[in-house]
C-alpha cells in the first residue's frame, strides 16, 4: 500500500517552472565546488587560502591545557559510574555521572572520558527526570575546551591572583555591611539545595545580602501563576506519557518550554500501544519543533490564543465568556472542547503565553479535568527567575543603594531588555563582581572579572523536580586557574570548607535517607521519596465539585492574594492587539546564547528552517508580499533573502534576515534569542542580532512593526542541498486505522527481486556467499519517525563521536 503523498522541501519546489529547483533533482552539486581555496594540495597547502592551521584556528578550541590536566589522573573524590579505576588505562572510557546546570539547561548526564580527558555526553538511564542531552547539552563538552575562556582572574583587566582578589573583596564587603549598604548576589537559577543552604549562611555572615535570581529568557508568569494558586514559586510538571490528547496554546514542550525535557515522555505516548497513541493539537503563531509534530496544527496570533483559551475554559466550564468572533476558528474550539470532555482525565492543556492569566487558566482546567499528565505536587524548579526583584535591584543600582554586586551565570549587560539601566545602576555600586567561563559584556563593565570553572571541572547539585536530585561532579581537573563561585562564598565567608564537603554535609543531614553518599555520586541521581510525596497546598476541586463551580473558584495564598479564575478568563477573552506580533523564541541549537562560541552550535541546522549560523525574522508568505520581502535560491540552490527592520516600544533592530517560512500565522512574527553576541566570541562566531533588546517587560509576545531594509542576506541553508534521488519510499507511513486493522506487509512493503524468474523478497537473496551473521559487529539503522522529534541531539552526538 504504497502512500500517494508528494512531499516538498521548500517553497521553490512548488513552482513547477522553477528551473533551479529541476536542476538541483538531477544534480545536487550544479556548480564545481571550489575545493582549491579552501584546501589545495599538499605541495601549496601553505599557501592555499585556509590550510590547517587556520582551520584549526578558526575553530578556536584547545586540547593542550586539557592534556597536562589528564595526566594528572583522575580528579580526587569523583567515582566513576561502574568502577572505580585505580589508574587511567589508554584506549579504554571511564564513565562519570554528573549534571549541567547552567542557568538555562538542566540535565542528568553521563560524561564519557579517554585518558582523562571528556569527549562525550551521553544520556543518564537512571534519572527519571532530564535524563536526556539535547543538543546544547551534547556540545558542551566541546565547549571546556575552548581557548577563548578566561584564564584567570583580573582586576579591571589586569590579572590578580585569587589570594589578593579574596582579600580585597572581604574587606570590602566587610566595610559594606557595616556601612549598612546591600550586597546584591545577581545569580542564574541553581536549582541546588547546597547553593541554597550556602546563600542562607553568606546571608547570615553578612546581614545585608540580598539575592535574586535572574532568568535570561523569563518563565515568571508561568512561576507566578502556580505559587498564586499553589503557594509556592515553580512550575507545574507534566508527563505527557500518561497523555491521551494533548492541547498546547503556543507552548514548545519539546524545545525549551519551562525548562525542557518533556520529549521523552511525549515520544513515549506516541507509540501505538494496544492500538492506541496520544493526539496532539497544536495553536501558535511561529512554526515550531513541537508544532511540526501535532497532528492538528492551528496557526493563530498570540493575541488571538489568548481568545481561543479563554473560550475553550467557557465551553468546558458550561459558561459564556464573550470576547471577540473567531469566526471558523470558533467551530474548532467547540471540536476541541468536545474531545477534551471525552478524554477527560486523559487530557492535558499547556500554554507557552507570557501571560500570567493564561497560565492561570490552564492550571484550573487541568485541575478541573483531573489531568493524569498534570502533577503540581512535585513541581519543577528549573526556572527561578524573578522580573520583580532584577527590576527592583537595578532601581536600587541606580539609587546607590546596592554596595557590592556578585554575579555568577547571568550576562546582564547582553541579555537584559534594559541593558542602559543596568550601566548606569552599575557605575554607582562600589564594588562589582562577575563569574564568567567566558569574557561577556557584564565582566568588561565588573571591577573584578573572575575566571568561571566549567561544569566539567565543577561540584554541585540540583533539585530538578520536587524530591528527585542530581549530583554534579568533576570529570577532569580545572584546565585553568579557574574557580566556582560557590567556592568564592565560602572564602568572602571566612571558611575553610571546601564546597565539596559542604555538599556532602548538605546531603548527609537533608537529603539522603539509607542511601550510601557513594551510591548517590556514582549513579549521579537520587529520589527522596518521602520529599517527593509530600503534600503541598492544593487549591483544585474536590472530586465530588461540579463544573459548572469552577469559574467561581477564588484562589488565595498565604499573602492572602486574590486570583478570581473568572477575571483571569476575562482578561483573556478580552485581549487586542495593534498590528503585528512578534513572538520571541529560544532556538533548539542556540538556547540562550551560552555557547554561542560553540562551533558544533552555530553550524547546526535548525530543524524547522536548516538555517546554520543565523537568526532571522520568519514571516509568512502573504505577509512578506505585503512587506516585499523575499527569498530566492540561487543557482546553486543556496538561499538568499531580504533584511528588514523590526521595531518595538520604539527600540529598534536593523539589518535581520527574512525567513519565509511556510506555517507561520499571518499577521506575526519570530526571532530567536542567543545571537548578536560579540564580547568573548571569535570574529567568526559574531553573527546574528541581539533579540533580548526587543524582550520588553521580559515577555515573548510583542506588538512589532517591520519594514524593509536594503540588501541581501546569503543564508548558509541545507534546505535544497539534499536529494533522495529516487529513494522517496524510504519513509513508511500509514495511518493509526490502518496500523491496527491492516497487515504491516500492506504498508510497509518488502521490496522484490527477480530470482530463477520467480519474484521472492530482496532480503531473502544475497549477492556474497553466506556468512554467520550471529556474530560480529551489524549495521541495522532504522529511525522509529513517531519516536523521533527531530531534536537534532544526534547531530551533535554524531560530531562528538566521530571527533568533528
Amino acid at each position: 500500500m504504497a502512500s500517494n503523498k508528494k512531499y516538498w522541501k521548500s517553497e521553490a519546489e512548488l513552482n513547477p517552472n522553477d528551473s533551479i529547483v529541476e536542476t538541483l533533482r538531477q544534480n545536487e552539486f550544479s556548480e564545481e565546488i571550489p575545493v582549491d581555496e579552501f584546501l589545495g594540495d599538499k605541495e601549496t597547502l601553505s599557501a592555499s587560502t585556509t590550510n590547517r592551521r587556520d582551520f584549526l584556528k578558526y575553530i578556536g578550541f584547545s586540547t593542550a591545557a586539557a592534556s597536562l590536566a589528564a595526566c594528572e589522573g583522575p580528579v580526587i573524590k569523583s567515582i566513576p559510574y561502574v568502577v572505580q579505576p585505580d589508574r587511567i588505562v589508554p584506549g579504554v572510557a571511564d564513565y562519570y555521572a554528573t549534571t549541567i546546570a547552567n542557568g538555562f539547561d538542566f540535565a542528568s548526564i553521563l560524561v564519557k572520558t579517554r585518558e582523562g580527558r571528556p569527549i562525550k555526553i551521553e544520556n543518564n538511564t537512571y534519572a527519571a527526570v532530564n535524563g536526556g542531552a539535547n543538543a546544547r547539552v551534547q556540545a558542551s563538552v566541546l565547549s571546556l575546551y575552548d581557548s577563548k575562556r578566561l584564564q584567570g582572574p583580573s582586576l579591571e583587566g589586569k590579572a590578580i591572583s585569587w589570594e589578593d582578589m579574596d582579600a580585597q573583596v572581604k574587606a570590602k564587603l566587610g566595610s559594606l555591611n557595616n556601612a549598612g549598604k546591600q550586597i546584591a548576589l545577581l545569580t542564574q537559577t541553581y536549582a541546588s539545595p547546597s547553593t541554597a543552604r550556602l546563600v542562607a549562611a553568606f546571608k547570615a555572615t553578612y546581614g545585608t545580602v540580598n539575592h535574586v535570581t535572574y532568568d535570561a529568557i523569563s518563565e515568571d508568569a508561568a512561576l507566578s501563576a502556580f505559587e498564586a494558586r499553589y503557594g509556592e514559586r515553580a512550575m507545574a510538571d507534566y508527563d505527557f506519557e500518561k497523555a491521551g490528547l494533548i492541547v498546547s496554546f503556543g507552548a514548545d514542550f519539546l524545545a525549551d518550554w519551562q525548562g525542557g525535557g518533556y520529549d521523552g515522555g511525549y515520544a513515549k505516548g506516541r507509540v501505538p500501544k494496544k492500538g492506541k497513541m496520544s493526539k496532539h493539537v497544536q495553536l501558535e503563531a511561529n512554526m515550531s519543533l513541537t508544532g511540526a509534530n501535532a497532528d492538528h496544527r492551528i496557526p493563530l496570533k498570540p493575541s488571538d490564543q489568548k481568545i481561543a483559551l479563554a473560550k475553550l475554559y467557557g465551553k468546558l466550564n458550561n459558561s459564556n465568556v464573550g470576547g471577540k468572533d473567531l469566526g471558523g476558528l470558533e467551530q474548532v474550539i467547540d471540536n476541541l472542547a468536545a474531545q477534551i470532555r471525552t478524554a477527560g482525565s486523559n487530557a492535558v492543556v499547556v500554554t507557552g503565553l507570557d501571560d500570567v492569566n493564561a497560565q492561570q487558566v490552564v492550571l484550573a482546567i487541568n485541575a478541573l479535568l483531573k489531568s493524569k499528565a498534570f502533577n503540581a505536587k512535585t513541581p519543577r524548579y528549573t526556572r527561578q527567575g524573578n522580573v520583580k526583584a532584577v527590576a527592583k535591584l537595578v532601581a536600587d543600582m541606580k539609587a546607590g543603594r546596592v554596595g557590592a554586586l556578585l554575579m555568577d551565570g547571568v550576562n546582564p549587560m547582553y541579555s537584559l531588555p534594559n541593558a542602559a539601566d543596568f550601566a548606569e545602576g552599575l557605575k554607582n555600586v562600589d564594588l562589582s563582581v562577575t563569574f564568567s567561563t567566558n569574557e561577556t559584556e557584564t565582566s568588561q563593565l565588573s571591577q573584578y572579572s573572575a575566571a568561571a570553572s566549567h561544569y566539567l571541572e565543577s561540584w554541585g547539585d540540583t533539585q530538578i523536580k520536587k524530591g528527585h536530585y542530581s549530583l554534579m561532579q568533576p570529570a577532569i581537573r580545572e584546565l585553568f586557574d579557574t574557580r566556582q563561585f560557590q567556592n568564592a562564598l565560602l572564602s568572602w565567608m571566612g571558611s575553610d570548607q571546601s564546597y565539596y564537603d559542604f555538599i556532602k554535609e548538605t546531603w548527609s543531614t537533608q537529603i539522603l535517607g539509607e542511601t550510601d553518599w557513594n551510591k548517590a555520586l556514582q549513579d549521579g541521581v537520587y529520589v527522596n521519596k518521602a520529599s517527593g510525596l509530600s503534600e503541598v497546598m492544593s487549591l483544585g476541586l474536590s472530586a465530588d465539585s461540579e463544573a459548572s463551580t469552577l469559574l467561581a473558584d477564588v484562589v488565595e495564598t498565604e499573602e492572602a492574594a486574590i486570583v478570581p479564575i473568572a477575571s483571569a478568563v476575562r482578561s483573556l477573552a478580552n485581549a487586542s492587539s495593534e498590528g503585528m506580533e512578534l513572538t520571541l523564541y529560544s532556538k533548539v541549537g542556540m538556547g540562550d546564547g551560552q555557547q554561542a562560541n560553540n562551533p558544533w552550535l552555530q553550524e547546526f541546522p535548525d530543524p524547522i528552517t536548516r538555517v546554520s549560523w543565523d537568526n532571522y525574522v520568519t514571516v509568512s508568505k502573504a505577509d512578506a508580499v505585503a512587506k516585499g520581502l523575499i527569498n530566492e535560491n540561487v543557482a546553486n540552490g543556496g538561499l538568499d533573502g531580504s533584511y528588514a527592520k523590526l521595531t518595538v516600544n520604539g527600540v529598534s533592530v536593523d539589518k535581520v534576515p527574512v525567513i519565509i517560512q511556510p506555517g507561520q500565522a499571518e499577521g506575526t512574527l519570530g526571532l530567536s534569542f542567543g545571537y548578536g553576541k560579540k564580547v568573548g566570541l571569535k570574529e567568526e562566531m559574531q553573527t546574528g542580532v541581539n533579540a533580548f533588546a526587543l524582550y520588553a517587560n521580559f515577555s515573548a509576545n510583542q506588538t512589532v512593526s517591520i519594514a524593509k531594509s536594503e540588501g541581501n542576506h546569503e543564508f548558509a541553508c541545507v534546505q535544497l542541498h539534499k536529494t533522495l534521488m529516487g529513494r522517496g519510499d524510504i519513509i513508511k507511513e500509514t495511518t493509526l486505522e490502518i496500523f491496527n486493522t491492516k497487515d504491516a506487509a500492506e504498508w510497509n512493503e518488502v521490496p522484490v527481486v527477480s530470482l530463477d524468474h520467480q519474484e521472492v523478497p530482496a532480503t531473502s537473496v544475497d549477492l556474497w556467499d553466506s556468512f554467520d551473521r550471529s556474530i560480529g559487529h551489524h549495521f541495522n539503522l532504522s529511525i522509529d519517525l513517531n519516536a523521533c522529534t527531530g531534536c537534532g541531539a544526534c547531530v551533535i552526538a554524531c560530531h562528538a563521536e566521530n571527533n568533528v
